[in-house]
């Protein structure tokens, strides 16, 4: 597991110097990609199905992103498009590929269809994190509107 995370950190942080993300702030970007990687190995180890660790690991992503944002003082986008590097299914994708290039089809619609909803599961993942960051500041102003008048 200890690889794992250190890989997905590692990867994670390459894709943020990809992306130009500030050189202060890649150490941040790979601990919200290992972080998410962590939540969606975990949740796969203990029998949870793909599509649901991965929309529960993009969901902490998104939480993670938008904590970090505001506490430093950057973009969400910074820490959330480079933390969902290790969740994509590109060997899956691959793999669909490469079994409609060798005529099963049965099996690559049913590994296109995976790879579909784990896509899926990915923007869900960051837009219900997205929701709730928008409820919780709504929530805040209003109390302290409250709290005002």
């Amino acid at each position: 597991m200890i690889e794992q995370l250190v890989t997905s950190f590692v990867a994670t942080a390459a894709f943020g110097v990809i992306f130009n993300v500030p050189r202060e702030s890649l150490l941040r970007v790979g601990f919200v990609g290992m972080a998410g990687w962590f939540v969606y190995k975990w949740l796969v180890t203990n029998q949870y199905d793909s599509v649901m660790a991965t929309f529960l690991a993009a969901f902490l992503i998104g939480s993670i992103s938008f904590i970090f944002a505001k506490f430093y003082r950057k973009p969400v986008i910074i820490f959330s498009v480079s933390g969902i590097i290790p969740l994509v299914p590109g060997g899956l994708a691959y793999d669909a590929m490469r079994r409609f290039v060798e005529n099963d089809y049965t099996l690559a619609i049913e590994l296109a269809a995976k790879v579909f909803m784990i896509s899926g599961a990915i923007a869900m993942g960051l837009v219900f994190s997205e929701v709730m960051n928008q409820l919780i500041i709504k929530a805040k102003k209003k109390e302290k509107f409250v709290k005002r008048g």
